[in-house]
């Protein structure tokens, strides 16, 4: 299976795609679609779309794993970060991609064993679990390897249970 991770944000949205073969897990490629503040809003997000059609078009996955928005107290952040989110999911959706929606705290839990997890955490085991010689930067395409990590093992566990209901 391979998976696409993202990580979504206005001025940085990261990506990561992963494959996976039974429990093994590697990377195939990451990074970070950056936009600048003072471009128009619609530039920005079309840019976070032709990027991620782009990736999806090269690697092509067949799932994403994306990261649900938290809602603080930085409402007008949460709204770009919103709006990143939606134009991702339609990428995806337009390339037939089964959609996969995780929590942060979905995520840490996945990668790192808890949901309290902190950057540098989470940076060091998706290093470990991706068999990477490197903290992949920026912290944003850590975070989307992670979220494709948690999909993959989540997906993994749903097989396992399948196959195992039915042998019996």
């Amino acid at each position: 299976m391979i998976v696409l991770g993202v990580d979504p944000g206005l001025a940085h949205t990261g990506w990561g795609v992963i494959e996976t073969r039974g429990a093994m897990c590697r990377a195939r490629a990451y990074g970070c679609v950056a936009t600048k503040a003072d471009e128009p809003i619609a530039r920005r997000l079309g840019k976070i779309y032709d990027e991620l059609t782009r990736v999806i078009s090269k690697f092509g996955p067949t799932a994403l794993s994306i990261e649900n928005v938290y809602f603080g107290e930085n409402t007008k952040s949460a709204i770009a970060t919103a709006q990143a989110r939606g134009v991702a999911i339609v990428a995806c959706a337009n390339a037939g991609l089964e959609v996969g929606e995780y929590t942060p705290m979905q995520i840490k839990q996945a990668v790192v064993g808890t949901g309290a997890a902190d950057k540098r955490q989470v940076m060091y085991m998706v290093k470990n679990v991706l068999a990477l010689d490197h903290e992949p930067h920026p912290d944003h395409a850590a975070d989307a390897l992670a979220a494709a990590v948690c999909h993959a093992n989540l997906a993994r566990t749903v097989s396992l249970g399948e196959a195992r209901r039915s042998l019996t």
